[in-house]
């Protein structure tokens, strides 16, 4: 997508901090230089005030960013129409990482819906797969018809095999894309159930003291891919780490909230708008199990670990 929308050396791209690496790793690919915008307490996707901030400033120095990368977090979509009105006041491509959030609406919409671009992910772990891999999707048929010919070598039209630009082996197989599209037919089974699961969590663990809850958007219905709570140690009586730690020694998978881009050792030199909240919800915040198979003796077990670390 950022190809495709000619984004190269020298320009920006602001992205969410509090995101995956996958999410970033395309824009030095390109050459280009990424931004990071911290994420908004009250839906932990990219602020919009602190990107409408920074576009005005990016305009009054007369330095743009070429697109605005948000993230749909633990299957929760960005505020995408207002990010969208943003990018389109200032002329700037936006593309959307969906790569957790197949199934999430957003204002009627499905996710990913209102960008130039959006990137799904089918990975091992995602509430459908195809064992990895994802798609791209765009209402510009010519942006995707460009991604198709770059994902298969960039081989130009001839009986041998000609390239006038580098492409990428890219293309997902017939095999498993019949697999993925078997598994969309259960796909609202699988965010009803993923949505239930959450659900326990809360009614297991809501009154213990510190104990919080990703929120939910008023704009949307998250697939709530992961289940995420928040620890606050002084209120709990020990941090989410003790926690994941207690989990871990019976053999149950935690982990925490993703650590934001602006704290990773690789991007020590890249510069941030605000940080605050996505490093205040890596300390607190820890994914717990999630998966669509989970038993009500699952949830459990689970929560039973958790009430034991309280105070």
């Amino acid at each position: 997508a950022l190809r495709g929308l000619g984004v190269g050396p020298g320009d920006t791209v602001l992205a969410s901090s509090l995101t995956f690496l996958g999410s970033i790793s395309p824009i030095l690919y390109q050459g280009a230089t990424p931004v990071f915008i911290d994420a908004d307490a009250a839906h932990w996707t990219m602020d919009v005030n602190l990107l409408a901030q920074e576009l005005a400033e990016s305009k009054a120095s007369g330095a743009l960013p070429k697109a605005v990368i948000p993230t749909d977090l633990y299957g929760q979509s960005c505020d995408a129409s207002d990010i969208r009105a943003l990018c389109d006041e200032y002329g700037v491509a936006l593309i959307i990482d969906a790569a957790e959030s197949v199934g999430t609406s957003y204002g009627g919409k499905h996710a990913g819906y209102h960008a130039h671009a959006a990137a799904f992910s089918f990975n091992g772990n995602k509430i459908i797969t195809t064992s990895g891999g994802g798609m791209l999707a765009s209402h510009d048929k010519q942006l995707i018809d460009e991604a198709r010919f770059l994902s298969q070598q960039a081989r130009d039209r001839a009986p041998h095999y000609e390239h006038t630009t580098y492409g990428y082996n890219y293309r997902m197989s017939n095999i498993v894309a019949a697999i993925g599209r078997g598994q969309l037919e259960v796909l609202d089974e699988r965010v009803a159930r993923r949505r239930a699961i959450f659900e326990q969590y809360r009614m297991e663990l809501t009154g213990l003291p510190g104990i919080g809850f990703m929120p939910e958007a008023a704009y949307g219905t998250g697939n709530r891919w992961l289940s995420v709570i928040t620890v606050n140690a002084e209120a709990f009586g020990t941090d989410r780490e003790a926690i994941r730690l207690a989990l871990e020694a019976e053999n149950i998978e935690a982990r925490p909230a993703w650590k934001p881009m602006h704290m990773q050792p690789v991007f020590k030199d890249v510069r941030t708008v605000g940080g605050a909240v996505s490093a205040r919800i890596f300390r607190d915040g820890l994914c717990l199990p999630s998966g669509s198979q989970m038993t009500q003796d699952d949830i459990a077990r689970v929560t039973g670990i958790i009430k034991n670390c309280a105070r």
